[in-house]
Order: structure tokens, then sequence, then C-alpha cells
């Protein structure tokens, strides 16, 4: 199959079409795709919504990860444009949590991990005709669920409180709203919430802006969290 054009680009890697059915995903430092190739892999056989993986491309590289095209909005774009309400988004949100721990971890031997993604917010999940399904698991690891409720909650704070962000408000509803249908999977204690904070403050990738409210979007999900 041949390269085609870009179609997308994030922090690390970028996305380009392959034909109408594939795509290919190369990260820009030449970073190896091999275990996030696993876990998607575990997460399709177990029936959670992630990116068919596609054959390998004979003009690609071995690091590269070739996957199903998908077709429709992001959940950020959708929430942006009010196909979404920040209510539908919260709740989506918390189920596809909700539902990726149901699975048991693939490595891990300790019974309470399981499956994290570890970057779960609106921009990692496409709205496509055959429903939700979620993309980028650069970040994926095991451990303990409330971990990575606490990951997502601190995304959603930090996003909420960027005063160049029109819709922070918005944010904010969506976040409380996934907080309380989270509630009763265990929410998301301090001890989660002190770990994130430092694996998010520990991130190179974050920006100047993001790191600045950092403790701020902490504070703001220990109060609504309750």
């Amino acid at each position: 199959m041949h390269i085609g054009h870009l179609l997308g680009s994030g922090r690390t890697a970028d996305v380009y079409a392959l034909d109408e059915s594939w795509v290919l995903r190369r990260y820009r430092d030449g970073a190896d795709a091999t275990a996030e190739l696993a876990v998607m892999s575990y997460l399709s056989a177990s029936g959670f919504p992630v990116p068919r993986i596609g054959p390998p491309s004979g003009t690609a590289l071995p690091t590269d990860l070739v996957m199903q095209r998908l077709t429709g909005p992001t959940m950020a774009e959708a929430l942006l444009a009010g196909t979404l309400t920040e209510a539908e988004g919260g709740e989506l949100l918390a189920r596809l949590l909700r539902d990726l721990h149901a699975i048991p971890p693939r490595l891990s031997q300790d019974p309470e991990d399981r499956i994290l993604h570890l970057d779960l917010h609106p921009e990692n999940v496409m709205l496509t005709p055959q429903g939700a399904v979620v993309i980028d698991w650069s970040t994926a690891g095991e451990g303990p669920p409330a971990l990575d409720r606490a990951m997502s909650s601190l995304i959603l704070a930090q996003v909420s409180l960027d005063p160049s962000f029109a819709a922070g408000e918005r944010v904010r509803v969506l976040l409380a709203t996934m907080l309380a249908r989270l509630a009763d999977d265990g929410g998301v204690p301090s001890c989660a919430l002190v770990r994130a904070t430092a694996r998010r403050a520990a991130d190179p990738r974050l920006s100047a802006r993001e790191s600045a409210v950092l403790d701020e979007a902490a504070d703001l999900v220990s109060a609504l969290a309750g």
C-alpha cells in the first residue's frame, strides 16, 4: 500500500492515509509501536472498541502501526459543534472507562489490576457511525483503575481551567457528570489523584500553560469528586 496524504497530527505521531480502509500511524521520534499493537489486539479480542489492526504495509517502517480508517468526528469536535451535550459526553467517558476496566489485565498477575488508557479524553474518542471508538493507546499500561479515572479527570480539569479556551465551563460540566457516574466504581480517591498529578507533572509533553494550572486542576477534581 502507498502512503498517502497526512490526515492528522498529535503531540507525538502523524497519521497518513493508505487507502479508503486503512491509515498508517508513525511516531515522529521513531518510537516502537509494538507494545501499543499488543494492547489494541488484546482489547479488540475482548470486545472493547478500538480501531482494527490492519495488514503490514510494504512501505511502512517496522515501528509503524496500520489501523482501520475511522470516519466521524472526535468527541471534542462533537461537543464544540453542539451535536453532543456535556452530559452525554460525561456519561460516555464514564462508560468507556467502566467497560475498559472490566477487562482483565493482559500481563499483570495482580487480580485488582486492569488495562489503563491513561490519556482517555474527548480528543481520543472517535464517534463513528458504528459507535464510539477509543484511539491513541501509546500511553496504555496496567494498574489500578482509579489511576485511569484520575488521569482522565485531571486532563479535563486542566482544559477547563485554560483561560484561552472559551468552552472551559462546558468542560467542567462534562467533568462533573463523568465523576458523578464514576462514583459507584470508586470515583477518584485522593491517593490516585496524587499519583496522577505526579505523573502529569513529569510528562515532558505538557505545555507551560498546562503545567501552570496542574495543582489547581487537582483541587478542582478533588472538589467535584467530593
